[in-house]
């Protein structure tokens, strides 16, 4: 199971070629959204690979924190902006359930999206590209991107329940007990506390409002949507990254 469920998380979160796991059911769900941040950590040492070369290589600043992301966003396929922009269109084409559900599954980028992206990219590359030039670029970047999957579990604790019959959120939604939740945030809080550059209390702040964000936007997408969904998910992610980028950021 926990084989089966490594596999699904690092295919489904990652473009890194794995085999298919041999059976997927809620348990095996379960383990993917659990180990999320274990499926991460190649796109976390690639992102400070780069953070770490750019300077080397004489780029400024803001050109090493947009090399960085987007050395994330490609190595996850860009699926948690894409989710990012689709909850922000749902969100605001129309307080009925079903039609906002209707628009974030089709394919393309409303305003709202776009908006939504721009403003996001623009922050997290603003944030990271401070925290290059403090000399704690790596450190930064590599927190973010962990407490950013760790948003997974947290939205697929048990009680929180999917929007719709079918997809990711279906599939993930309500897996994960809350034991696994409490123990793998107090681990990353705990982890947060030795950020290399950071007092321990910063880390431990960046991490905890990253996901205090992200509960924000839980909270609003079920009243509205009536539970997650695969969308949800990306977008969470992306929330809790970029709040804990620009906690990281702040002097």
């Amino acid at each position: 199971m926990l084989r089966d469920g490594l596999r699904m998380s690092v295919g489904t979160l990652t473009v890194l070629p794995v085999a298919p796991p041999s059976v997927v059911d809620r348990r095996v769900a379960a383990v993917a959204m659990t180990v999320a941040p274990v499926a991460a950590l190649p796109l976390a040492a690639l992102a400070c690979v780069v953070v770490v070369g750019g300077p080397w290589l004489g780029l400024p600043a803001p050109v090493t924190a947009v090399a960085a992301l987007a050395a994330v966003a490609l190595g996850n396929r860009g699926l948690h902006l894409d989710g990012l922009a689709d909850v922000a269109d749902g969100l605001a084409a129309s307080y009925d359930r079903d039609r906002a559900l209707a628009v974030m599954r089709r394919g393309d980028v409303g305003p709202s999206g776009v908006a939504t992206l721009v403003l996001l990219l623009l922050a997290q590359v603003a944030a990271l590209a401070g925290a290059v030039a403090a000399g704690v670029g790596a450190s930064a970047v590599a927190t973010a991107v962990l407490a950013g999957r760790v948003a997974l579990p947290l939205f697929c604790v048990r009680g929180v329940p999917s929007a719709r019959p079918d997809g990711l959120g279906a599939a993930v939604s309500g897996t994960v007990p809350p034991w696994v939740v409490a123990s793998l945030a107090s681990v990353a809080l705990l982890a947060s506390a030795a950020v290399p550059g950071y007092a321990w209390w910063h880390g431990v702040l960046a991490v905890a409002l990253g996901w205090a964000g992200a509960l924000a936007l839980l909270a609003r997408t079920v009243r509205r949507f009536g539970g997650i969904t695969g969308d949800v998910l990306g977008a969470g992610t992306e929330v809790a990254t970029t709040v804990t980028l620009v906690v990281l950021s702040a002097a």
